[in-house]
């Protein structure tokens, strides 16, 4: 076997793991019930499955143009992804939409507690 031959494998591999995550996060974005569940399902596998596809088109592709702006992508997601889940987290915890009640730790009302009670003083 190649090199040429195993790189293709090796590429198509990584694009069927990173679209079945993409596959497992889509479905939980339709089956969990809260805000925060749907969060996790979207930037877990989400972002994985992306880095892997994109990893897959690399080593399919192998041009350095294409390498070099699949790699930013992967950057781009990597950092803005779970950035963008925990504003959107915070913001569905301060407007309610979040079962409290499921919610083993809560630092952030632990936190928004403090802050009150520092403010009415």
């Amino acid at each position: 076997m190649s090199w040429t031959s195993a790189l293709d494998v090796a590429g198509a591999v990584a694009l069927l793991l990173g679209a079945f995550l993409c596959l497992a996060g889509a479905i939980g974005l339709v089956r969990f019930r809260d805000t925060l569940s749907r969060l996790h399902a979207a930037t877990k596998p989400q972002t994985l499955g992306l880095i892997l596809i994109l990893t897959g088109l690399a080593l399919t592709l192998r041009t350095w143009a294409a390498v070099t702006t699949l790699v930013l992508l992967a950057a781009t997601q990597f950092f803005t992804g779970p950035v963008s889940a925990h504003l959107v987290g915070r913001a569905a915890y301060r407007t309610g939409n979040v079962d409290r009640d499921g919610l083993i730790l809560d630092e952030l009302g632990d936190a928004l507690r403090r802050r009150e009670e520092d403010d009415a003083q």
